[in-house]
């Protein structure tokens, strides 16, 4: 007779289900042993359950199916935390499987007890307790059920012991949990009330987030029928920036001045689904339409005119017919002519420097960017790797960008990276890491290995925690607790048996990434990179313009002169000789 286990992973199996990422433990037993007899589930095994958490994440963006991981009791599922609230905020599909300590001893502060349902709970759509055999076919149909729905993370608590039991196939039937087809569109005068605001503007600007996924014709015809630019938030780029003649690039802290000034100039903003959330860089005056599927988003990060529930693709398809083309195009012309300015300047930058060092980050990000497959998946740490991604990585509708966008949490390039090339071994995954953000979860090299997966690392390597500098440099305070001693990284992973190759000198950057691109496994390119290149806003507001002089005299007053003068020689006199 079957064990309890084997019927989860059967129901699991029969939803397209064909991996699991975690780490062993007494608790999870049963369910691993499961796994191990199937002929249709793997067990993907990582060193820390927050990668197995991130690599479900990148596994379900990518496939666009549920994903699964799995921990042990107490710690064990504990470490999943971080990666599933990033999966949540990033609204992916993943199934989480927390093993727990025995039933008799819940409520008795056990070995290794917590209280998963209560601790998972803000990043989740769904979580429970299984205490019985028979509640568990029902409740891990639910969950896979919201998971998919809403596209979000799913818990199910299940005592270690209760996989072991023994269960009755016929009680058991598994059915494919599918997600189901919908059209989500506003009402007809509603429509009629967006293309009215919209038909009377002078100046449309579009801004496009995640939601316009599949949808990028449409958001192009209307573009073109309204004479707007359209300006994307970071994960709105993989979706829209292609193919686009009215892309003026992205908004936001890590933006271009283009994208801010097309907005800022608008007096009618259509925003297509994102829940982009930062005030500042919102309109003043012009009228919001704004399109969601979740109703819940609409008017919560600036008062808008009018809320439309739906999809980008449905509701598009119902307003076009009722917009009026437009004739007047100089808020078009005059915010594609300032793009064309901004990423003239932008691309100047990401140059070998007359064999300056440190290299510029921005060289390395169009590096990796021009020698990449068409059809890579790019994977960035937070920080200033996801600005250089940001700015100089080209989406073209093959490529795909995975980071931590909306959670933010560090360590996420290599994990997520994990999950993308365990979902497709044959492409080309390639791993934008900080210094920081690998040396966090610097044992998942090691998974490279074991699980023989290809991944390229570019380490970015400013022996700092970059960003943080930068927002210390804006409050006026001066650089504290950010240093990072940093080994050989590419020493390290030679150790490891990884491909290793270290940067220091511009000239030999774009060999090492090729010959790391070209490398039949996984490889590490540690580039060391200029610690005080500044990633500055599109907007610098009057408090962080002080607070860059607090700064400057706070610098030399602790006896650090000579940071403040290679952050000028990094910023100001080399593009004073250019």
């Amino acid at each position: 007779m079957s064990t309890i286990a084997d019927h989860v992973i059967s129901a699991l199996a029969a939803s397209g289900v064909r991996r699991v990422y975690g780490l062993p433990g007494d608790s999870l037993n049963g369910f691993t042993d499961a796994i191990r007899r199937s002929p249709e589930m793997a067990w993907e095994h990582v060193r820390h359950e927050e990668a197995a958490a991130f690599a479900a994440a990148a596994d379900a963006a990518l496939t666009g199916r549920l994903a699964v991981c799995a921990g042990s009791c107490g710690p064990g599922n504990l470490h999943l935390i971080n990666g599933l609230f990033d999966a949540q905020r990033s609204r992916v599909p993943v199934l989480a499987i927390a093993a727990h300590i025995p039933r008799t001893e819940i409520g008795s502060e056990y070995f290794q007890e917590t209280h998963p349902q209560d601790l998972f709970r803000e990043c989740s759509v769904y979580r429970e307790l299984v205490s019985t055999a028979e509640m568990l076919p029902r409740i891990l149909e639910m969950a896979m059920r919201a998971a998919i729905e809403e596209r979000g993370v799913a818990v199910v608590v299940i005592p270690g012991e209760l996989f072991l039991q023994k269960a009755d196939a016929s009680a058991w039937p598994a059915r494919p949990v599918e997600p189901t087809r919908s059209v989500i569109r506003p009402d007809e005068a509603s429509l009629q009330r967006a293309a009215a605001i919209l038909n009377d503007a002078n100046a449309v600007t579009i801004l496009a987030g995640a939601g316009v996924e599949g949808s990028h014709d449409a958001v192009i015809a209307a573009a073109s029928t309204l004479h707007a630019p359209i300006v994307h938030a970071l994960r709105g780029k993989e979706f829209i920036e292609y193919d686009n003649p009215f892309d003026v690039g992205m908004t936001g802290l890590l933006g271009f001045a283009s994208g801010y000034k097309a907005i800022k100039e608008s007096d009618a903003l259509l925003m297509l689904g994102t829940d982009f959330p930062y005030q500042q860089f919102y309109p003043d005056n012009a009228k919001i339409v704004q399109v969601d599927i979740r109703g819940r988003n609409l008017g919560r990060r600036a008062p808008i005119d009018l809320g439309l529930l739906g999809t980008v693709g449905d509701t598009l398809a119902a307003l076009q017919p009722l917009l009026h083309q437009k004739t007047q195009r100089e808020h078009l012309d005059r915010s594609l002519n300032h793009y064309r300015k901004t990423r003239k300047r932008l691309d100047e930058l990401a140059v070998n420097d007359r064999d300056r060092t440190p290299i510029r980050p921005e060289y390395v990000a169009g590096s990796v960017n021009r020698l990449a497959a068409d059809d890579a998946v790019f994977t960035v740490d937070v920080g200033s790797p996801v600005v250089w991604a940001a700015r100089y990585l080209s989406m073209n509708g093959r490529r795909r960008l995975i980071g931590s966008f909306n959670h933010g949490t560090m360590a996420n390039a290599l994990p997520h990276a994990i999950g993308a090339q365990t979902a497709f071994r044959d492409r080309q995954v390639i791993a934008l890491a900080g210094d920081g953000g690998l040396t966090m979860l610097f044992g998942e090299l090691v998974t490279l290995i074991q699980n023989r997966l290809p991944v390229k690392v570019i380490v970015f390597n400013n022996s700092s925690l970059n960003f943080v500098e930068l927002e210390m440099k804006a409050a006026g305070i001066v650089n504290f607790g950010t240093d990072l001693h940093n080994p050989d990284f590419a020493a390290v992973a030679q150790a490891m048996g990884v491909f290793g190759r270290r940067v220091e000198h511009p000239a030999d950057l774009e060999r090492a990434v090729a010959d790391a691109f070209a490398y039949d496994g996984p490889a590490v390119v540690d580039v060391v990179t200029a610690r005080q290149e500044l990633s500055i806003p599109p907007a610098i507001t009057v408090e962080q313009a002080k607070g860059f002089s607090l700064y400057a005299i706070r610098t030399i007053l602790a006896g650090r002169a000579d940071e403040l003068l290679d952050l000028v020689t990094t910023n100001v006199a080399r593009r004073i000789l250019d």
